[in-house]
């Protein structure tokens, strides 16, 4: 269902198929978060994976908008990347820290309901770190190849 309304949004299934790349490296954020902190995988870490997608795609999205937006103008390819990351590299910075230092205390809890809610925030902190820089690094290269 969100490839579909990335299709829609996008016009088009090379830049749905760009954006959705975001949501592995989310996802390997969260494992490795989870690897790293010796949490084991749960109801709520599932849960925190699916609200770490949802803020991945959200910053794919917000980048390929403008890139698409940028091309549809005239402007060549690559300066078409290069602005619209320079342009958007504030919203998704913000858009991936404000959560991620937000969920900080979840993640150190120790009191009571705190087994459900470090697996959870632990994923999210961890996916949305990843997913933040390798939406700034890894995204321009993945635009740039389709």
């Amino acid at each position: 269902m969100i490839f579909t309304l990335l299709y829609m949004a996008l016009g088009g299934f090379r830049p749905a198929i760009v954006v959705f790349t975001a949501v592995p490296m989310a996802a390997a954020g969260g494992i490795v978060a989870m690897v790293l902190t010796q949490i084991p995988f749960s109801v709520s870490a599932a849960v925190g994976f699916i609200c770490l997608s949802g803020v991945a795609v959200l910053n794919g999205l917000v980048v390929m908008t403008r890139i698409g937006d940028s091309i549809r103008e005239g402007m060549p390819v690559v300066e078409s990347i290069r602005d619209g990351m320079m342009e958007r590299v504030r919203a998704v910075v913000t858009t991936g820290l404000v959560p991620a230092l937000g969920f900080i205390p979840m993640a150190i809890a120790t009191g009571t309901g705190a087994e459900v809610q470090r697996p959870l925030a632990t994923v999210v902190i961890g996916g949305l770190m990843a997913s933040t820089v390798l939406t700034l690094l890894v995204l321009p290269a993945v635009a740039r190849l389709f």
